[in-house]
């Protein structure tokens, strides 16, 4: 069997609402993914067809592109938040940020497949001052690079239901009844998933995105602090936040890259939000101006 779209990454946060959304609108999806028991709620889709599949052998992704319809469009959400320290960038960014959109380029050209949409992230920069946009940075270049009808995509923190940063945050004020914060200053305007998800379904039928970089951003703009404070109130606790100078934010991180449990908050974390994560004065608000989204607002998270 054919199928419309080849969803890559779609077995996390952002591909779950993703994958419902194409099915919504009609289209075949075959998602792989080596994780299929964690997979519940996609096998309710009934056009969604999950595989057992590591995207990061060329031959299973060759294998992958050639059971994509001619005019079928590949989705690209893969994307790591930490990595050991590495110049400049280490392993697991190159491998998912940088080779695997080289592969994935390389697999569809070898099917003849032209339809690309690549999740990139606000504030990528190959001259970047973290890891992480940098590693995301030569990634868009390496999409822009190609001879694929793409698109690439730069959202903000993504908040939904089932996100991994408000809802940390609120099992934390949990946890503690005050909370140290670096950074506390930092700028972001997070954005739903359900808007992203959204923009990505339109479009798949809109030529006009073609050959475009579209940066999602939600309608408004808060402080770490003013996020941590929202998170506790989601969570219905109180926690006292107790900012703290960036050389202990610093050391808070090293320790944290070091439990023996999944990192909280690296080095390279605190890196990134030298940069505001905000939509760019000379930038298009995509989704309301370009998609036609009214953007839903993190107080109206569930």
């Amino acid at each position: 069997m054919k199928y419309d779209i080849l969803l890559i990454g779609g077995n996390g946060f952002v591909g779950r609402v993703l994958a419902a959304q194409l099915q919504a609108e009609g289209y075949s999806v075959l998602l792989p993914t080596r994780h299929l028991a964690a997979a519940r709620e996609l096998r309710m889709l009934p056009k969604v067809h999950l595989e057992d599949a590591d995207i990061h052998e060329f031959d299973a992704l060759q294998e992958l592109c050639s059971r994509i319809k001619s005019n079928g469009a590949v989705i690209n959400l893969v994307g790591v938040l930490h990595d050991k320290p590495a110049s400049p960038y280490g392993k697991a960014f190159k491998a998912a940020h940088v080779d695997l959109p080289k592969n994935i380029i390389t697999a569809m050209q070898m099917h003849g497949l032209k339809r690309y949409l690549h999740m990139s992230a606000l504030g990528a920069d190959a001259h970047g001052p973290s890891m992480y946009q940098r590693s995301k940075g030569d990634g868009e270049q390496a999409v822009k690079a190609s001879n694929l009808a793409w698109t690439i995509f730069r959202p903000s923190v993504i908040f939904g239901e089932q996100d991994q940063f408000i809802n940390l945050f609120a099992k934390l004020t949990k946890l503690f009844s005050a909370m140290p914060l670096t950074n506390s200053n930092a700028r972001f305007q997070p954005v739903s998933v359900d808007d992203v998800a959204t923009a990505f379904t339109k479009a798949l039928k809109m030529p006009s995105t073609i050959y475009e970089s579209y940066d999602l951003v939600g309608p408004t703009v808060y402080t770490m602090r003013e996020i941590v404070e929202f998170a506790a109130r989601k969570a219905n606790t109180q926690c006292a936040i107790i900012p703290v100078p960036d050389f202990v934010g610093y050391l808070q991180a090293l320790a944290f890259e070091f439990l023996p449990v999944p990192t909280l908050m690296s080095r390279d974390n605190i890196a990134s939000m030298r940069l505001p994560n905000i939509l760019p004065s000379n930038r298009v608000d995509a989704l309301t101006q370009v998609f036609g989204i009214s953007r839903r607002t993190l107080e109206g998270m569930k």
